[in-house]
């Protein structure tokens, strides 16, 4: 983890021993170790997370890369969280798979178009840690935020540097739309770079750091942050160079769609 990543802010750091609830009040973000998050999610379920590991590495290409890279892979798949429920079989239900779709407004490269990518493997969503860890974030934020229940997309990602360079985030700093993010750190192999930054969205000040450990989180309240990953690069181009996410982002107003028909992004693509 960053040197002292409990404290970290936009200003002076933050008091010792605030909950991640508060620092995402104070400041709109917050990062939570490995060892917490298995804490959070409970022994038995946190055994499980070696498991996924693994899925990261048969992922289909992203064929929708403006830039024409051949650096990101992706599967997607939607699930809404009744709070109302808890601890309930039925709290997270996975709806059947949907397209992405972002306004423009907050991805001014990929959005206004539909999206469809691969869904999730039933194996990784069968694990035991994928309904603990999904559920018990939805419950932090709703901590932060009461809702009732959480519209939630997951997105895994590998980035790839096999080509001398592979971008996190295309589109730069952003927003995703949504009410809050959570961007857990499955890996990182042969890379440098991937840097994360936040930015404050209503002034100019931002901190950087570099999440290494695997399972780590950075949790964001999206309507208070801007982010972006800077590109990586392998250190050495004989081997694989690779950094894995997974990528949770919670809205409580509905699953975001277009209010107008958009565009099917190269209809020939959606299999």
């Amino acid at each position: 983890m960053p040197a002292g990543w409990e404290r970290l802010s936009f200003g002076a750091p933050l008091a010792d021993g605030l909950s991640i609830q508060e620092r995402l009040r104070q400041q709109g973000f917050g990062l939570l170790s490995a060892e917490q998050v298995y804490s959070m999610i409970g022994e038995s379920a946190a055994a499980s997370c070696a498991a996924a590991i693994p899925l990261w590495s048969h992922l289909p290409a992203d064929r929708y890369l403006k830039d024409g890279g051949r650096y990101r892979s992706r599967r997607h798949g939607s699930f809404v969280q009744q709070l109302d429920v808890q601890g309930s079989e039925s709290e997270l239900i996975h709806v059947p798979q949907r397209a992405h779709w972002q306004p423009i407004t907050y991805n001014a490269l990929h959005g206004g178009m539909l999206r469809w990518f691969e869904p999730l493997a039933d194996e990784l969503v069968g694990l035991a840690f994928w309904q603990p860890l999904v559920c018990q974030l939805g419950h932090l934020f709703a901590e932060v935020r009461p809702v009732e229940q959480w519209f939630i997309e997951a997105h895994q990602f590998r980035i790839d540097a096999r080509d001398g360079v592979g971008r996190p985030t295309p589109e730069g700093a952003h927003r995703d739309g949504v009410d809050f993010v959570a961007v857990i750190l499955m890996g990182r192999n042969n890379i440098r770079g991937g840097e994360t930054r936040v930015f404050e969205l209503d002034g100019l000040r931002g901190v950087r750091f570099t999440l290494t450990q695997p399972c780590s989180v950075l949790l964001m309240d999206d309507q208070r942050i801007n982010h972006e990953s800077t590109p990586i690069m392998p250190l050495d181009t004989q081997g694989d160079s690779w950094r894995d996410t997974l990528v949770l982002t919670f809205r409580a107003e509905g699953f975001l769609e277009p209010v107008h028909p958009a565009t099917s992004a190269n209809s020939e693509n959606k299999d």
